[in-house]
């Protein structure tokens, strides 16, 4: 009779997980896909990568995938995994925004359930699980940057599931093998990153189960795992000699840790500073969640999230080479931190056991930085708003929504209520829900000019054999992409040079001044965005 009342508790309790991660995966499905063409690609990544992805979907040989180009040089910034799974979805969905965007956000999405079957192995009981999952649903720096067509999305949701099957592996150690295919897919996608995340976790095995490391089942399925990585580059090596070499293993690698690649640079606080800037409100609890990690430090979980967190924040702070993005890989660790102390404060009329984790009474501190973020979404709301200076209905819904989210959960947390926290989280997820329908969830858009008007300008007036250049400082690869050509940057001063020795030379301008003052007739074909499509005759 006990071991059928134990196998129906078993049975229940898979069946209530994967209902729980079904949930998980419908919900960040939405908010990671929805509207993806809503905007066009941004620089330099997401029009990189999607041009390299066409440009293989396009080969009608081995080669294209094997060895990609980027506009006919070879690419050997990143391995190619990524970039072969949109390759895919051009050939079945053709060549559009969404398309690119596509599997990274699907991979960002399944990273959201992974991180609740990562919690049940190691966290004390499924409400931690579900609470860091739902931090992490709704940290917005994940649902934004997951979105695009970037790497960071698919290394993280690999290495989650590396970290899911790792701990399984001490019970089952078949699972071994999916640790070490998890590890081919992080180098595949991202290079020497894949080598430190591994580096993390086994770290983590050295920590909380020492006699691991001993099992030949471990470094058994991450050989495994390395054959491919090293088959892989050693067709590069093979075909590229000396040039992959430099290129991929030192300038995009290794020589970031020392030196400053293309003057991205900071200071040794500079992903602190993200925090700080992106991270809210959830940056509100992770202090206390760190507090009751340290406490717990004897737990397998703790000393998860303590060599996670210290190990990989360590690691980026000391490289020279600073990109926003480098932090990504963190949010899971901090979400899981941040769980624990709403997990903590849920279970805050229990008393502490070695089994659950509970805080006396709700911090106030809390309440009033909510309170804070409520007027700081109120100022959104009317920044977004018809009388403000950018008006956006789906803006100012996002205003509106934090605003109200963060009001009712101060007004909660400060009366000492636990509903805060399912507050927060379906008033976040509603909020970015609508940020995601607006065309302000990717700012950096704002820094440059439209592309889409003037490759459509271009699209329309320039033969596809003819080359276009653009009298500006710096290449936009987006622009490159929607045009299907290069459209070469060049200073004002060198094209003014060439352009009465040129025929035809088409140019986008800013300035018609100098171009229509030489000797040559210049014929203007259109404006878009204040440029000037003109050529020569």
């Amino acid at each position: 009779m006990p071991f059928t009342i134990c196998m129906i508790s078993n049975s229940t309790t898979r069946r209530n997980n994967w209902t729980c991660w079904l949930l998980l995966w419908g919900a960040a499905l939405l908010i990671c896909c929805i509207d993806l063409a809503g905007v066009p690609l941004r620089d330099w990544d997401e029009g990189t990568v999607a041009q390299v992805a066409r440009e293989m979907s396009r080969g009608e040989t081995w080669a294209a995938w094997l060895h990609p180009q980027l506009w006919g040089q070879p690419y050997l910034n990143k391995p190619p995994l990524l970039h072969s799974l949109i390759a895919v979805c051009f050939q079945t969905f053709g060549v559009q925004t969404w398309v690119a965007r596509l599997p990274g956000a699907i991979l960002t999405a399944t990273s959201v359930p992974m991180l609740f079957l990562l919690g049940r192995e190691v966290l004390p009981t499924r409400l931690y699980a579900l609470m860091g999952a739902g931090v992490y649903l709704t940290w917005l720096p994940v649902v934004r940057h997951g979105r695009l067509a970037m790497l960071d999305g698919a290394v993280v949701c690999f290495f989650i599931t590396l970290l899911w099957l790792l701990r399984r592996s001490q019970r089952q150690p078949w699972a071994y093998l999916g640790v070490g295919a998890c590890f081919a897919a992080m180098c595949l996608t991202k290079g020497i990153l894949g080598g430190l995340l591994l580096a993390i976790a086994l770290l983590w095995v050295l920590w909380d189960a020492p006699k691991e490391w001993r099992s030949p089942y471990l470094w058994g399925g991450v050989g495994l795992g390395s054959l491919p990585v090293i088959g892989w580059y050693a067709l590069q090596w093979q075909y590229y000699g000396d040039q992959f070499v430099d290129v991929t293993l030192l300038n995009q690698n290794l020589s970031r840790v020392w030196d400053t690649v293309e003057d991205h640079q900071g200071p040794p606080w500079y992903y602190l500073l993200e925090l700080l800037k992106y991270s809210w409100p959830w940056l509100i609890f992770w202090p206390t969640g760190l507090w009751l990690t340290w406490r717990s430090r004897h737990t397998a979980w703790a000393k998860l999230i303590l060599v996670w967190t210290v190990g990989y924040l360590l690691t980026i702070s000391v490289m020279s080479t600073k990109l926003p993005w480098y932090i990504y890989p963190l949010y899971p660790a901090m979400a899981m931190t941040v769980g624990v102390a709403l997990a903590a404060t849920w279970n805050r009329h229990r008393h502490w056991s070695g089994r659950e984790l509970t805080l006396k009474r709700i911090p106030l501190g809390w309440a009033i930085l909510l309170a804070l973020l409520s007027v700081g979404g109120a100022g959104g709301m009317v920044y977004a708003s018809s009388w403000g200076p950018e008006p956006s209905l789906a803006l100012a819904a996002t205003g509106l929504g934090v605003m109200l989210t963060t009001g009712l959960a101060a007004y909660w947390a400060v009366r000492q209520q636990t509903r805060f926290i399912p507050i927060l989280m379906a008033g976040l997820y509603a909020s970015f829900l609508a940020l995601m329908l607006s065309d302000h969830w990717l700012w950096e858009l704002g820094e440059a000019f439209p592309v889409l008007p003037v490759a459509n300008l271009i699209n329309g007036q320039v033969p596809r054999d003819a080359s276009i250049y653009m009298a500006d400082f710096y290449n936009r690869p987006s622009l490159d992409f929607y045009c299907d050509r290069r459209v070469v940057a060049q200073p004002s001063a060198a094209l003014l040079e060439r352009w009465p020795q040129e025929t035809p030379m088409y140019v986008l301008t800013q300035n018609l001044g100098p171009y229509q003052s030489g000797a040559a007739k210049t014929t203007t074909l259109g404006m878009a965005a204040d440029w000037h499509l003109v050529v020569n005759q």
